[in-house]
């Protein structure tokens, strides 16, 4: 038995990008699963409600929501709260690590099984920007970018690129007329805004509050539609 507050090492894996680890630990009775990539880290079991938050924020923004595309699979919270969405027939998600899809597949992650076993989810394991040059225009409904906490704070440092004007154009081809993009950050990012009003023509900026904690923290969602159904 893992003794309250100690840390172990659950799994481990070096990929182009650095060093992944998962890691639990016991805060009292509970479990808590964290992920980190070159030290840095990414998300935990323990506060999962920024991504549920991102999901559901971005979900009662579109009033189609029959396929959808989630930059990054973490540890799943996003993915499973878009699955929650009976209006969801299909849902891709791109993860660039191929560890961490082997970890929820083979259950180190423990809810990970259950999460993959959906017949609507479809896991590509490949870079985001490289996953959208092989995708056929005009097949999402929604778009959410959940692969960093917003352009400040990169988890790779060539994810930069997933906040300029190139990338965030492709994902517009991709979109459906109405479609929607969400990207959420931590702080004010007004490159990125820049960059959706040029690739969409427009882009909002909207204040979202989350409990972490106890605490209230304050992030923000970036936002584009394409033309056509509002």
């Amino acid at each position: 038995m893992v003794a309250e507050s100690e840390v172990r090492r659950l799994a481990e894996a070096t990929s182009a990008r650095g060093e992944v680890v998962l890691t639990e630990r016991h805060d009292g009775s509970e479990r808590v699963i964290e992920l980190r990539v070159n030290g840095v880290f990414v998300m935990d079991t323990a506060e999962t409600s920024t991504e549920v938050a991102l999901a559901a924020a971005a979900l009662d923004l579109v009033e189609e929501a029959h396929d959808v595309l989630v930059g990054g699979l973490g540890l799943g919270f996003t993915a499973r709260r878009v699955l929650a969405d009976p209006r969801v027939e299909s849902l891709t998600v791109v993860e660039i690590e191929e560890s961490v899809v082997a970890w929820m597949r083979d259950g180190t992650i423990p809810h990970g099984p259950e999460l993959l076993a959906d017949d609507r989810l479809t896991v590509v394991e490949a870079d985001l920007a490289d996953a959208l040059t092989d995708a056929r225009a005009a097949s999402f409904d929604l778009v959410l970018l959940d692969v960093d906490n917003g352009p400040g704070y990169l988890v790779h440092p060539h994810n930069r690129a997933l906040y300029e004007t190139p990338f965030l154009a492709r994902v517009h081809d991709v979109l459906r007329p109405g479609g929607v993009v969400v990207i959420w950050s931590a702080a004010p990012a007004p490159e990125l805004r820049t960059a959706m009003e040029t690739a969409y023509g427009g882009c909002t900026e909207l204040p979202f509050e989350v409990t972490l904690q106890g605490r209230a923290e304050h992030y923000l969602l970036y936002l584009a539609r394409t033309k056509g159904a509002s």
